[in-house]
């Protein structure tokens, strides 16, 4: 019996050991993460004044206006192009990097080290960099189209191209983090099986399909899910770039929400597109799980 209760004592000290090594991140979440999120779903019911305070009960009106504006539907319509502009490409052009630098030579050293420089810069600074490229007399990139005798192209300033650019821009700052990851799934590979490609005569194309891809599943499929995410929460380099315009061209939903809690004060509409915003992006990751997951090939 006394056996049993020093047992009880032990544990009970072990759990209590393990609450108090968690009791500085339960704080950190408790502080950053859930009161806010409490605090939002209380505001989405709510009319606010300029200081975000609560001054009328106004129920579902807040989500009511937010379906039947055009302004929702049009900036969801943004996020999805965005999202579909950057997440494909960005993946698809890593994926062919990493397997062109995954060579065992001196060089290819180097190579990595330049196409993961990207992770190293923060959308300010890239947005910023990018900003002088897009100019459209002195930038460099119709310098180059000039050069080949290809019209100037209004970047930045033109609906047709402004989602465009700050796709182009996205994609190439979200290189070095997909390069770095798919190098590091493609040297996870035993090097047994590129053997036995070089001794079948597989081509790159055969060998990437047939080989590299399903051994590379569980990392592809993380990228894609951490790069939807990203995309759905784009917000630096679009209020650097265009501040969602030319005409609402790339006023995705971020964007929307700070306009509508920062620049009209409405924090209760926000609030509300805001929980919309976090149930899209839950309900595209929980179909990404059930979809996806079963093409995953664990080793």
């Amino acid at each position: 019996m006394a056996e049993a209760q020093s047992m009880r004592a032990v544990k009970r000290r072990e759990n209590l050991l393990g609450y108090l090594f968690l009791l500085p991140c339960l704080l950190f979440f408790g502080t950053f993460l859930f009161y806010p999120l409490f605090k939002s779903i209380v505001l989405s019911f709510q009319l606010t004044n300029p200081r975000g305070e609560a001054v009328a009960f106004a129920g579902l009106d807040n989500y009511a206006s937010m379906f039947t504006s055009g302004t929702f539907l049009s900036t969801l319509k943004a996020t999805v192009l965005f999202t579909l502009y950057t997440v494909p490409p960005g993946i698809l052009i890593a994926f062919a990097l990493a397997c062109m630098t995954n060579a065992r030579l001196p060089a290819m050293k180097s190579f990595q080290f330049i196409f993961s420089m990207p992770v190293a810069i923060s959308a300010a600074t890239g947005a910023v960099i990018w900003a002088l490229l897009f100019h459209p007399s002195t930038g460099m990139l119709n310098y180059v189209l000039s050069l080949l005798g290809i019209s100037p192209i209004p970047w930045l300033v033109d609906p047709k191209w402004a989602l465009i650019s700050v796709s182009l821009m996205t994609v190439w700052m979200n290189l070095g983090f997909n390069f770095i990851v798919l190098t590091a799934g493609l040297q996870g590979i035993s090097e047994d099986i590129y053997d036995s490609m070089k001794i079948d005569g597989a081509g790159p194309i055969r060998s990437a399909f047939s080989v590299l891809i399903p051994l590379l599943s569980p990392t592809l499929f993380f990228l894609l899910i951490v790069s939807v995410i990203n995309a759905f929460q784009t917000f630096g380099q679009i209020h650097i770039l265009t501040k969602g315009g030319p005409m609402n061209a790339t006023n995705v939903m971020v964007y929307q929400i700070y306009q509508e809690a920062f620049v009209n004060w409405r924090f209760g509409s926000a609030s509300a597109q805001a929980l919309i915003l976090f149930a899209i992006i839950l309900l595209l990751t929980l179909l990404q799980f059930f979809w996806l997951e079963k093409k995953v090939h664990y080793q």
